[in-house]
Formats: structure tokens, sequence, C-alpha cells
């Protein structure tokens, strides 16, 4: 493919991926907004593929002579869309949102054309040094403590990581340097070996999993430490008395991960009380706000950075609810130093005149790859091209949508139960059972939620809140309306529920309505099976 063939393909797939983008928009919608009804391609947010569908249509070896693009621009849209789920389709509220933006596109296609290794200054100043300016927009845009900030004098800066995983996992790499170098007897490996075989790091029972790989990939233990049962919370003070015990054990705490919104239910931990506890015993506290920290943008929600000044590390994911493409996860350190001496390593092949000298900063320090990305570029376009009035007004609507849904949520409380009160714009709910129903409300729940993904045309997922399965709803797509959202217009409901009586008294109906598709899940006298439109299917099954 040479210049000219490119500049003509690459108008294509410009062209392809705005109407991709313009056919999203339009589903869910009725009439079509944006296209002809005859027009219009149903677009399904699940995809709705059986595991292995791919290899038959493809060959078993690469080709040995080139391929002409239209055909595989053709393979492209015959074998790969099918096997997509489309996480930026209005109806995807599953898990958390992974925003995109036509900038945020845009910012990859240049980083794609210079494609520089930017493992230090030298590769690229420009990846370092913009990577350095919008760390600063960005913390200062959440309302972040000025120690996290690059400046002349100061010991904190910012980084962006791939996801908040590699962050935690960076974080608990240096927070166990930190502690083995104020332990260690000597800086013999055998020292260093004595004080890290009994280091031990904390998270609760709702703290990401990423704490847990992390913890794996340091070596060292881990300790899942009990949420509140109701707000499902970590709190300092279970905090202090888990480091009482393990110190009495002879185990040496060193590193806590503090949430600000977790994943399952959005709870917001006691970080002024985990950083109280944890700095009697030099603990590394990292907030992980992987999903929550986009709201901070708003003023009104940075009560939620309460305890965040004191912390020593701080993540959140601009990818995920922030319109910046994946992967963009800004974390910021409030001392550079600690981190780096625990990730620096420095080959003959990789000096140079301008890190010998101290002026400069080399990312690769800073991260566990030595490569890396200009994720910068697309930061910097969404910010500049948005504002931060456009990127508030964005985390508003999807707040606004959620308190929509709640509102029906409530209205309807004799089929829902609200499991967890709203956290920004994700819920969590349960189906409450018919009257003389032999199931249990989590498998009526969960068969709900079956349902409903099964038709492909809105996504939700699940989780555990104690002993209740719970259905998430998680709004945050670039491209969700409110009439998306809105449960009063008979064609745009994401999903709408009636229960009714069956003339015998003793049969329970559960009505279920998506986007003009209705499916019955019909509870029979004895309710050991649940019979649906979609296929029948035993309880057992």
């Amino acid at each position: 493919m040479d210049a000219n063939e490119f500049r003509r393909r690459g108008h294509e797939a410009v062209e392809r991926i705005a109407r991709y983008y313009e056919d999203l928009s339009a589903q869910g919608l009725s009439p079509p907004a944006l296209r002809a009804p005859d027009d219009q391609p149903v677009i399904p947010v699940l995809s709705q593929v059986k595991p292995g569908y791919l290899a038959p249509h493809l060959p078993p070896h690469a080709p040995e002579s080139p391929e002409p693009w239209d055909s595989i621009q053709n393979d492209l849209e015959t074998f790969i869309f099918p096997g997509i789920t489309s996480w930026q389709h209005p109806q995807f509220h599953a898990f958390f949102p992974a925003n995109s933006s036509f900038p945020g596109i845009l910012g990859e296609m240049y980083s794609a054309m210079f494609s520089s290794i930017g493992f230090n200054w030298q590769t690229s100043p420009a990846y370092t040094e913009l990577e350095q300016i919008v760390c600063n927009w960005v913390a200062k845009a959440i309302g972040l403590d000025d120690a996290f900030l690059w400046s002349n004098d100061g010991e904190g800066g910012g980084v962006i990581q791939g996801s908040a995983s590699e962050s935690i996992a960076v974080a608990i790499i240096a927070a166990r340097q930190r502690m083995i170098d104020s332990l260690r007897k000597d800086e013999t490996d055998d020292a260093a070996m004595d004080v890290a075989s009994r280091l031990v790091a904390y998270g609760s029972t709702q703290t990401h999993s990423a704490t847990l790989k992390g913890t794996m990939i340091a070596g060292v233990r881990f300790r899942a430490l009990e949420a509140d049962p109701v707000t499902f919370a970590l709190k300092g003070d279970t905090l202090k008395a888990a480091i009482e015990e393990d110190l009495a054990q002879n185990l040496i705490p060193f590193y806590v991960t503090g949430t600000i919104g977790t994943t399952s239910s959005g709870a917001v931990d006691d970080v002024s009380g985990i950083v109280k506890a944890a700095a009697a015993h030099n603990l590394w506290v990292n907030v992980d706000a992987a999903w929550a920290g986009a709201a901070l943008i708003c003023p009104e929600y940075r009560e939620l950075l309460a305890g965040c000044d004191r912390v020593d590390s701080f993540s959140f994911n601009m990818h995920k609810w922030l319109l910046t493409n994946f992967d963009c996860s800004p974390m910021w350190v409030r001392s550079k130093k600690q981190l780096t001496k625990a990730l620096s390593v420095t080959p003959i092949y990789l000096r140079n005149a301008a890190s010998e000298n101290g002026l400069i900063t080399d990312y690769r320090d800073w991260q566990l790859p030595l490569g890396r990305r200009f994720r910068a570029l697309k930061a910097w376009f969404v910010l500049r091209t948005y504002g931060l009035q456009g990127l508030r007004s964005h985390i508003r609507k999807h707040i606004s949508q959620c308190q929509k849904f709640e509102a029906f949520l409530e209205a309807h409380s004799d089929l829902f139960r609200i499991v967890t009160a709203r956290s920004l714009s994700l819920i969590t709910f349960a189906i409450i059972p018919p009257e003389s129903c032999t199931i249990s409300a989590n498998e009526l729940t969960s068969a709900v939620l079956d349902g409903i993904n099964s038709t492909g045309e809105i996504f939700l997922s699940h989780t555990m809140l104690g002993q209740n399965y719970a259905i998430r709803m998680a709004i945050g797509g670039a491209l969700t309306t409110d009439e998306h959202i809105n449960q009063k217009e008979a064609n745009t409901a994401p999903f709408r529920f009636q229960k009714s009586q069956n003339i015998s008294h003793t049969d329970r109906t559960l009505n279920v309505t998506h986007d003009g598709t209705s499916f019955i899940l019909e509870l029979n006298a004895n309710f050991d099976e649940l019979d649906t439109d979609l296929g029948n299917t035993t309880a057992a099954e």
C-alpha cells in the first residue's frame, strides 16, 4: 500500500468509522434519528456469535502473496463486525463505560503516524513534555492536591499508564521498595528478602481484583478486609484492627488500596480513616478512582476527595467516562523518587546526556514495560475540543439519567428492590419475586438479566453484594440520550417490567418488554420452570 492508496483507504476508513457511530446513535430510537428506517442497520450491543465462530472462516496460515484491500475490508465487515460487542452502543450499561470520541480517535491516528517508542525524553521530547502538561491539567481539573503536580521545586508528578490495574501494580511495587528500604538491616538481597517475605497489603472484599493481581506480581501477601455490610465501603477502623492483628503475627503491613467508586456498587471507601490508620505504620495509601474519578471534574463531587490530600498515589481512567479512547489512565504520586527508585533500570544502551543530567523525566522508570505509547496526545485533543465545561456536561448528563432510572425503580417498588443506593451514574437492583414464588429472588433476578441480555439489544451486568444477586445499571455512554433511559416512552425504554395476576390467582407472570420486543417469564403454580418465548429453560438449567 503506497501513499496514494493509503490516502484513498484512509478516507474510506474515516467514512466507515463515522457511519458506524451514526448507526450506533440511532439504535433503540424509533423512528431512527439519523438514517432512513429502511437503511438503518440493527447493531446488537452484545455480540451474538458462539465461541470458536471465527476460525472456520479464516485460513489456518497467513497468506504467502499480498491480498487486495477490498478483500480484507470485506472480511472485516463479514467476519469481524459480528464478533464485536459494541461498547459505544447507547444501550451498553454493563461493567463501566469505555468512552470514545472523534477527537480521541484522531489522537490515536496521529499517534500511529508518529509510531515512536517513547521510553525516554530523547526518543521524542514531545511525548514526555506533553504528558507532564496534560497530567497537570487533569490534576487541577479534578481538584487534586498541589503536591501531585509537576513543578520545578515539587516532589510529585503524574504519568499516564495503560490502565488503573497497571497503576495499582506500580504503586504496590513502589510501596514494597519503600518499606524494604526502611527496615532492611543491610544492603544485601537476603536482608531485602527477609523484609519482603513478611509484607502484607490490604484491600476490601469490594476492592478491584487488580490489587490481588498486583500483590501476586510483587510476591507479597494480600488480605481482603470485610467492607461495611450496608455501604460496602472499607472503614478506617477495620484497617486499623487488621494492621494490629498482623503486627502481632510478626507481619509487616505496607500498602492499602482505597477505592472511590467500587466496581460492584460504586461504594466510596473511608479514605480519611484509611489514611489515619496507615500513617502510624508507614503504609502506602493508593486511591483507585478508576471510574468515579472522572466525576471529580464537576466541583459538586469534590467531597469524594476527602482524605486524598494525604495519600501517596491516585489514579483514574480517562478512558472510562471522560471521552478519551482506551487506553489512558493518569496516575499521580506524591514522591516520584520513591516510585522511580523501585522501577529504574538503566542499561548502558539507554544512557544519554539528557537523562544523565537529571533535568528531564524518563517515563520508562514510571511503569512496568520499557516502551510506551503517545497517550497524552488523544487526552490533549479531548481536553481542548470539549473544554472542561463540555466534559462536565457529559458527566452530569449521565448522573441525571441514572437519577431518572432510580426514580423509575422507586415508583415500581412492588417489582424492584434497590440493593445499593445510586452512586453517581451506577445503581444496583433486584427483582422481587411474586407471592408464593418458590424460586429465590437471586434466581429470578438472574433469569431476568439473562433474558434481557439474550436479545442483544441491551447489555447489563451483575454482581453479588453480600448474599444478594443484583443487576448493575451503569450509565455512561457518549451516545446514550435521555430517550434511551426514559421509561415512560413505549418504544424507547431500555427495559420495562410489568407484573400481572392471572385469572387463577395462583400463577404469576412477569412480562419483560425491551425496546419494543416482549418476552414473558411465566412462573407456574409449582414454579419449577421458567418458560420464555426465548426458549424453555428450567430452573435447574
